[in-house]
């Protein structure tokens, strides 16, 4: 009777675990749910603004009229730290080219009024929580490339005079 004795226990073993009832793998009800953020309505279509439209164009013109402004005092900069390369700092040619450099940023600050005033303005549509302005949008992308482009052109001009002791 040995011989039939393991076979016996795995049967009883297996009749065993047939009787549980084991809980299914299948998903359940809860696992089926998706709880994903819906997606987001399209963005409201701005109305037509008469008013904002004519600030928007006063600023662009104001904005041209700087940049205009400060591609003069640029190239006039430019010139004299061509001149003052090699100038010790407080040479008469180095202040020269810092005196430009001076005025190149009073023009630059022209712009920043600019960007500043068309932020203002975007500001206060998204306090009011009205649709964005596209016309706005790209007054104020237009306005900050200026300034940035400017702080650029400064900087490179900054860096051919000797620093200042």
């Amino acid at each position: 009777m040995k011989p039939h004795f393991p076979l016996l226990v795995l049967a009883l073993t297996l009749c065993g675990c047939v009787e549980h009832d084991f809980p299914s793998l299948l998903p359940r009800a809860g696992e089926q749910l998706d709880f994903r953020e819906p997606p987001a309505p399209p963005p409201p279509v701005a109305a037509a603004d008469p008013e904002l439209d004519s600030r928007i164009a006063a600023a662009r013109t104001r904005l041209s009229e700087a940049a205009a402004t400060f591609a003069t005092a640029a190239t006039r900069a430019e010139q004299l730290a061509a001149a003052a390369s090699g100038a010790a700092a407080g040479s008469d040619k180095w202040l020269d080219a810092q005196t430009a450099l001076a005025d190149l940023d009073a023009a630059r600050a022209r712009q920043t009024d600019v960007l500043a005033e068309l932020e203002q303005l975007a500001s206060d549509r998204a306090q009011a929580l009205v649709a964005p302005y596209p016309a706005l949008d790209e007054a104020v992308q237009a306005a900050q490339q200026a300034v940035d482009t400017s702080t650029a052109r400064i900087a490179a001009i900054q860096r051919r005079l000797a620093p200042a002791d």
